[in-house]
């Protein structure tokens, strides 16, 4: 492994399933997708049995607060290390460049551990790797119970870096030709395909680090986002993952003390990846509530008062579009709800983002009814369908734009949480490469 303190970055040494294994059922999709739909991971299940898999070696959060959660806690700290001592895995020291294909569209991005020590997920931080959104501490417990006992990580993180210029990654695109090629496959359930190739020259690796040193100047900081001094450097902008990279931080901050600087548990893998690849959408994310009990409309007009409009649309796509075509002054949601799709106007709101309007009023309708539920879904077509069962009720959202990111982060802090995701559900990462951090 080579550091780079600079910039907060490890080649690290990368743990790859070894050739032989069957990798369209290795490779699994984050844990936090498809919690809503049982159904997803019976067929992940079905299709991978017994088969080496990353289903064996993460909780997929459909099963929090079920029988199930404890007794996966613990067969996947154990499958960990049968894996190891049966050599299913071989070991890749240095970075890898990944091509993500799906639904058309190409993705690019890099392999590398970040250093926790230059990451804080507080508000207000400052430090070079920062969250994106609040950190809701009661999501942290199930996973630092997995984490803190377990021999390897394997990560779903998606960090950005801001470089208009595609200096850092997309070099390494024109280059792959003459790269060793580490994998190269589709993806279970229709996700697409995903290529790895390793980037094995220490001159193209330097390349890199200079490329990302150079967009982490004071200079650049101030000329990019119009900064002042005090807002620090944000190199890595946490897109995908910031409740699995926050938990890596809370176990490094329990142990470093009694394991010294050097331990692998100070560094996270991650996949980074540019928030000018064409490849990267921003979707939005939305919210479905169960067990609503009361008149839909009722909780929203007791919260907005004569701020509030709510008109009836004659059919979602009309819904869509008056929420999508919504500019400035008032913030527009949708509702679907059992007996109908709507549409709520709120005058003069108190956040710059819908989704800040609308899960500051959630969390409220939450607390005084402790037996609804909230989940967050990606896409329309899910939200719809469970917005419409009986006693639910789904709120959609408009997409963030990408390019408001960094400069919202660096002068606004973390975003509310859920504001956005990077692409839809079968779009996000798979759990492929993994880092021993035991």
């Amino acid at each position: 492994m080579r550091n780079y303190p600079s910039i907060g970055l490890q080649a690290a040494d990368i743990l790859l399933p070894r050739p032989g294994i069957d990798l369209h059922k290795w490779a699994v999709i984050a844990c936090d997708q498809f919690t809503s739909e049982p159904e997803y991971w019976q067929k992940v299940a079905a299709l991978v049995q017994d088969s080496p898999s990353t289903y064996h070696l993460t909780l997929p959060e459909v099963f929090l607060g079920t029988a199930e959660e404890d007794r996966r806690i613990q067969s996947t700290q154990l499958t960990m290390q049968k894996y190891l001592a049966e050599g299913i895995f071989r070991e890749f020291e240095g970075l890898i460049y990944v091509e993500r294909t799906v639904g058309g569209k190409t993705r690019r991005g890099l392999m590398a551990a970040l250093d926790l020590e230059q990451y804080d997920f507080s508000k207000g931080s400052t430090s070079l790797i920062r969250a994106t959104e609040g950190t809701i501490l009661d999501r942290l417990p199930p996973r630092i119970r997995i984490r803190e006992h377990a021999t390897i990580e394997f990560p779903h993180i998606l960090v950005l870096i801001d470089d208009p210029e595609r200096t850092v990654i997309e070099p390494l695109a024109q280059a792959k030709a003459g790269m060793e090629r580490l994998y190269d496959f589709d993806l279970m359930a229709g996700s697409g395909h995903l290529s790895g190739y390793a980037v094995n020259s220490l001159e193209e690796e330097r390349r890199i680090v200079r490329a990302l040193e150079n967009l982490a100047t004071p200079e650049m900081m101030a000329n990019k986002y119009q900064s002042r001094k005090d807002a620090g450097i944000l190199l890595y902008a946490v897109g995908d993952g910031n409740h699995s990279l926050a938990t890596a931080k809370s176990i490094w901050e329990k142990m470093k003390h009694q394991v010294g600087p050097d331990h692998p548990a100070r560094f996270a893998l991650v996949e980074i990846e540019n928030i000018h690849d064409e490849g990267l959408v921003f979707e939005p994310i939305h919210r479905v509530l169960f067990h609503v009990a009361s008149d839909p409309a009722a909780a929203p007009k007791k919260a907005f008062g004569r701020r509030l409009t709510i008109s009836a649309c004659q059919d979602q796509t009309e819904m869509i579009r008056m929420v999508e075509s919504q500019t400035g002054g008032s913030h527009r949601v949708g509702m679907v709800a059992p007996d109908g799709v709507f549409v709520l106007t709120i005058e003069q709101p108190e956040y710059n983002l819908p989704v800040g309007t609308l899960q500051k009023f959630l969390d409220e309708w939450l607390k005084e009814n402790p037996e609804m539920k909230i989940d967050y879904v990606h896409g329309s077509e899910v939200l719809c369908r469970l917005g419409t069962a009986n006693q639910n009720l789904g709120f959609y959202l408009p997409a963030m734009p990408k390019g408001d990111l960094f400069k919202t982060v660096l002068l606004d802090g973390a975003l509310p949480r859920k504001t956005f995701s990077m692409g839809e559900a079968h779009e996000k990462r798979f759990y492929l490469e993994g880092r021993k951090i035991q």
